[in-house]
């Protein structure tokens, strides 16, 4: 990863903010004022509890697994050199559309306040059958919110099969270097077998998605015991034939009709301890020494224990000098055994968690809409909680109904998620704002 002074990044981000400012949507709606006592309602999810016991702990320990090099060189020796992320930004063919050519109904998952300052709306031709996922940018994978000289948006989409084993996990590389006009291309995310002879699809809901240095680290889904696969952003490879198999075919290469496919380079998997507790969202906090990545996971319905909000630190010793499965650029901290143990950990009355998101010393939590169809958004520390507010009675529900993740955009002070159809950011402060 290149490095860069200080000063360029302060005078890079002036820049970026600066043409985030002039692209950027009105908001809408006031900001509504709540005071301490009216924070403890129902389905108030508390204070954090810190997790200390070496039980709790050792439950959310993963280890680090490599796809051997030799595979990935086989595989990139059959399919042709790997391409990076402006590859895949120069063919992107296909648009967002601003909220102006939105329908009303796809305004309607937008949050009630704090409202969206950006929104965008996917086809439905092209998202139809396809379940929204995770979200990360580009500012998470570089502080000063650049990578290679673009401006990029990951958005993750995955698909229920019908077919068994026929599950897909796919991204849009979004070049958002002109916010006024956002163009993407799909890229299908698989995992090497048979030694780099092949490939299958990945077979997970994308609930979580991060962009650090020059990897991305997706959620597993519910099956199997990897908890996160990890892919390497310099490893795209072009497909060769547009047919509906994923894999090998004949002497070409497929991927579902899609042009590209990001192979997965590693795994951390679940330690196999009792109770053992999945990533279920992730995200990145650039506020923490060293660099962290945010996890949090909902007990099943037939679990007798409190949701949990943690986090891992992510790497910094020097890639030339670590051994291979402990310190590789873009890779969590490890133990000499590739073990990954979090750094912090707590448990929360919470439930229905969705987007998880720290800074600072604040959890925001995203939680599931109940009835009248929005959810909730709650700033949760040590000392309490409190939600996002709207109207004159001042609602709870006020967010979206179902948030896969949150991701914090550093430079322009933006979190960025998605709903079913529509893509959007809202700055954090608004939603410091909207709490009391």
């Amino acid at each position: 990863m290149k490095q860069r002074g200080r000063h360029r990044r302060r005078k890079r981000g002036r820049a970026l903010r600066a043409f985030l400012a002039g692209t950027a949507l009105a908001l809408t709606g006031a900001a509504t004022l709540i005071s301490a006592s009216q924070a403890t309602v129902d389905g108030n999810p508390g204070a954090l509890k810190p997790l200390s016991s070496a039980t709790d702990t050792a439950a959310l320990e993963l280890q680090a697994k490599q796809v051997p090099q030799r595979s990935l060189d086989r595989l990139a020796s059959a399919m042709g050199r790997p391409v990076g992320v402006s590859a895949v930004l120069d063919d992107a063919d296909d648009s967002l559309r601003a909220p102006g050519s939105c329908a009303g109904e796809e305004r309607t998952a937008l949050p009630v306040e704090p409202a969206a300052t950006r929104a965008y709306c996917w086809s439905a031709a092209d998202t139809r059958s396809w379940r929204a996922g995770a979200v990360t940018t580009s500012g998470d994978a570089d502080d000063d919110g650049v990578w290679r000289q673009n401006r990029v948006i990951l958005s993750g989409w995955s698909q229920a099969a019908d077919t068994p084993g026929r599950a897909l996990a796919r991204v849009a590389f979004v070049d958002a270097n002109d916010l006024g006009r956002l163009r993407y291309t799909w890229v299908l995310l698989v995992v090497p077998v048979d030694g780099g002879r092949d490939y299958r699809a990945l077979a997970s809901r994308l609930s979580g998605m991060v962009w650090y240095q020059d990897k991305l680290l997706v959620t597993a889904g519910d099956k199997g015991r990897d908890a996160l696969y990890v892919y390497d952003m310099n490893r795209v490879q072009r497909t060769t034939v547009d047919a509906d198999a994923v894999g090998r075919v004949g002497d070409g290469w497929s991927a579902h009709g899609y042009r590209y496919v990001l192979p997965a380079v590693g795994s951390y998997r679940l330690t196999g301890a009792d109770g053992a507790v999945r990533p279920e969202n992730i995200s990145l906090d650039r506020t923490t020494r060293p660099d962290s990545l945010v996890a949090s996971s909902q007990p099943a319905a037939d679990e007798d224990r409190p949701a949990r909000l943690w986090r891992y630190s992510f790497s910094t010793a020097p890639a030339s000098t670590a051994p291979t499965h402990t310190a590789r650029a873009g890779l969590l901290a490890t133990d000499t055994t590739g073990r990954a143990g979090p750094s912090e950990a707590y448990k929360t009355e919470g439930s229905d968690i969705g987007g998880v998101l720290s800074y600072r010393d604040n959890w925001y939590v995203a939680r599931v809409g109940s009835g009248d169809g929005h959810g909730t958004l709650w700033r949760q520390n040590r000392d309490g909680a409190q939600a996002t507010r709207c109207g004159p009675e001042e609602r709870r529900n006020c967010w979206i109904p179902d948030t896969p993740s949150l991701s914090y955009w550093e430079e322009s002070g933006e979190v960025w998620t998605q709903s079913e159809r529509m893509l959007f950011a809202l700055p954090l402060a608004s939603i410091d704002k909207a709490l009391k």
